[in-house]
């Protein structure tokens, strides 16, 4: 299947020398729900922004269902409903006229049967005759999906939908997108919500100071990169871990009652076995045990920290090699000089 998306070698930079997006690299899937995650600043909003239309792009290419961006904008841009972090709403007009005056400004001839399925679906159609001013701030980012959804879009953007929304609200909105995607809407997620990603999406990606870590589809990223955890519930506590089970890692808890295990998801062979018989041969009994599994957002985390730490690493490795190389040309001072 053809991606529905496809961007190649996009970068942004800002005239301010601010490098925004990094030679990026991503493809879409038709149909699907895909997640992208990242910390703030990471380019996000960035990138979905450039694919929307309202950002120019620095160089590189953006495919939407294999038409160009720029050549094609118009065609590009009807296909793409983007629900954006901000409430950009005209707060003095009513729900209903802003929902129909943003399917106008596609081109769309009036449609009040689509209007009115659209409100209904995202518990507005009450307040179809309210002013934007009179809504609480929930309801004005329903509104702002709603706007999003007016002139019947193939792909949705939803750049941190429910922020700010209690919980209720939340579960109302993964319903509504699940009955997107059943619609054959491919649905673009940016969160802070990582429990968002892990209950709705196909896929995740994750950015980081511009650039795209990793793409896999979730169940593969969790199984290639989570970890588990047994537990065991000893029968009596242990001062300290035997020498003869220092291989396994074990870490003692701190009323010496539970001995811990940690193991890779992906390893065909976990050691399980191995460990229990080495407990038997170590006349260690247990009257429990519970395994727990690394979340999305462990794997997200430990994704954002090495990335950090390797770009660390690397701007420490140049900076010493630049050091080293000043160090043959300039003699040593008793305290550094502020010239540059």
């Amino acid at each position: 299947m053809h991606p529905v998306i496809t961007v190649a070698k996009l970068c942004k930079t800002y005239t301010s020398g601010f490098r925004a997006l990094k030679d990026v690299d991503l493809e879409i899937r038709r149909g699907e729900i895909f997640a992208l995650l990242g910390p703030n600043g990471a380019g996000k909003t960035t990138l979905i922004s450039i694919v929307c239309g309202i950002v120019n792009r620095t160089s590189g290419t953006v495919l939407v269902d294999g038409h160009d961006i720029v050549a094609d904008y118009r065609l590009t841009r009807a296909m793409i409903g983007l629900v954006p972090q901000e409430l950009t709403t005209d707060a003095f007009e009513s729900v209903w006229n802003t929902v129909s005056f943003s399917r106008g400004l596609f081109g769309k001839p009036p449609d009040p049967t689509h209007i009115e399925s659209v409100l209904k679906s995202l518990s507005l159609w009450e307040r179809r005759d309210s002013k934007v001013m009179t809504l609480s701030g929930g309801m004005k980012r329903r509104l702002l999906i709603a706007k999003a959804l007016s002139h019947e879009p193939s792909i949705l953007f939803l750049d941190e939908p429910t922020a700010g929304v209690d919980v209720e609200l939340r579960r109302e909105m993964w319903a509504l997108v699940r009955s997107l995607k059943g619609r054959g809407v491919t649905i673009i997620l940016t969160t802070h919500y990582i429990d968002e990603a892990e209950e709705m999406a196909d896929r995740v990606g994750v950015i980081n100071r511009g650039e795209i870590i990793l793409v896999e589809d979730k169940a593969e990223l969790m199984r290639k990169l989570g970890r588990k955890q047994l537990t065991l519930e000893l029968r009596q506590p242990l001062e300290r871990v035997p020498d003869d089970l220092a291989g396994y890692g074990l870490e003692l808890s701190s009323d010496r009652r539970e001995l811990v295990y940690t193991y890779e998801v992906r390893g065909g062979d976990t050691g399980i076995r191995a460990l229990l018989d080495a407990l038997a041969a170590a006349d260690i009994g247990f009257r429990d045990l519970r395994t727990t599994e690394s979340s999305l957002e462990e794997i997200f985390v430990s994704l954002v920290s090495r990335s950090v730490s390797s770009d660390d690493k690397g701007a420490s490795e140049i900076g010493g090699q630049a050091r080293r190389g000043a160090a043959t040309v300039e003699r040593p001072t008793a305290r550094p000089s502020n010239k540059a």
